[in-house]
């Protein structure tokens, strides 16, 4: 990988910038690539809950945002349609959205403005000027964590891991098991020898399954829960800010259109993070930070298959403390061929921004 963001000075505009880290992401990015599908035909109960809970994250950002006595305004500004698949007039929408994101790009969810330079309503923001005078634009994305609890759950288990990696190592080298494996796998003996309670996230080894005697099958059965254990430091053990390899270029046509430095806001049901389009470039663009502050997972299973950006949450700022929990309830949507869908609205909740962390995130 490259490292563009080692050489680009604060100097060069905004835009462009962001079009050279794409150039140099990792992999490849078409920048004028068009946006091109099927019409979906039918709705989810599982894509109706995340849609509704989205919404829920976006009106909580705009509050707290607006609630917090800053000279700037939070205004709504990407798409709130409530139509989803299956709905009169669906096919339609879907086509003029994807001529809005072949033209215009991805629109955020969010522009931040200054007060001064707030438009007057939401009809003003079809007007690019008026666009181009926010001060920073925010997409926001929901996820279904409650934050310090997992990290709180993954810190044990990365330490109940490592506890065991070190009572399996000694257990496998004293005798008759060392014995018997250093002779059998003198790398791998050589290997345990040497690793200290800290360095077991970087073992691997290749395990046989030895059988003639009994201690040579206890042996086995050692490096097999050692090979389990170091398998679960290997894992990600964050939570993560994940936008889409294919939304990258549509935000950056956005960028281009209209000059706005662009941020991800991850909502969680406890605290919020956000992080800078231009820094999951950066971070992208440079392999020391890979497998540590940043992954790239091809076929993601929670966002459709696609090829995902998981970018640590800890690269973030946490610009919402707090977060108290919304209500939430179940609706049903009848489909015309009468099918129900059951999916959950969220409503309430508020969030506590912290604005000395929020201006430092935006840089205003």
């Amino acid at each position: 990988m490259t490292k563009p963001n080692a050489t680009l000075s604060r100097d060069v505009p905004y835009r462009e910038r962001i079009a050279q880290l794409i150039d140099g992401f990792p992999l490849p990015i078409d920048r004028n690539a068009l946006v091109e599908g099927r019409v979906p035909t039918s709705a989810t109960s599982d894509f109706l809950t995340n849609k509704e809970q989205g919404d829920w994250a976006e009106r909580l950002a705009v509050k707290a945002i607006n609630d917090a006595g800053m000279d700037l305004v939070a205004v709504p500004y990407g798409r709130s349609d409530s139509i989803s698949a299956g709905d009169p007039g669906f096919a339609a929408f879907y086509r003029a959205y994807q001529e809005e994101l072949n033209s215009i790009g991805k629109k955020p969810d969010i522009l931040l403005f200054r007060k001064c330079d707030a438009p007057a309503d939401k009809s003003e923001l079809c007007r690019p000027d008026v666009v181009s005078r926010a001060v920073a634009a925010l997409e926001v994305r929901s996820s279904s964590f409650i934050s310090r609890k997992y990290k709180a759950f993954m810190e044990s288990r990365v330490a109940d891991a490592e506890r065991r990696c070190v009572e399996l190592r000694d257990a496998i080298l004293q005798e008759p098991y060392g014995g018997l494996l250093k002779a059998k796998s003198p790398a791998v003996y050589s290997m345990l020898r040497q690793a200290v309670d800290e360095s077991f996230r970087e073992l691997d080894f290749r395990r046989s399954a030895w059988s003639s005697s009994e201690d040579l099958r206890t042996l086995s059965r050692l490096l097999k829960e050692l090979k389990d254990n170091i398998a679960k430091l290997h894992n990600r053990d964050h939570l993560s800010i994940t936008p889409k390899l294919e939304d990258l270029a549509l935000v950056g046509r956005w960028i281009s259109n209209f000059n706005v430095p662009h941020f991800y806001l991850q909502v969680f049901f406890d605290c919020a993070y956000m992080v800078s389009f231009e820094r999951i470039l950066s971070l992208c663009c440079d392999s020391q930070k890979e497998g540590r502050d940043f992954t790239i997972e091809s076929s993601d299973v929670k966002n459709q298959g696609k090829t995902t950006v998981k970018v640590n949450i800890d690269v973030g700022e946490p610009v919402i403390g707090r977060i108290d929990m919304p209500l939430h309830h179940s609706e049903m949507k009848e489909l015309d061929r009468g099918r129900l869908l059951f999916y959950v609205k969220f409503d309430g909740g508020t969030g506590y921004l912290d604005v000395a962390s929020f201006r430092k995130a935006v840089g205003a």
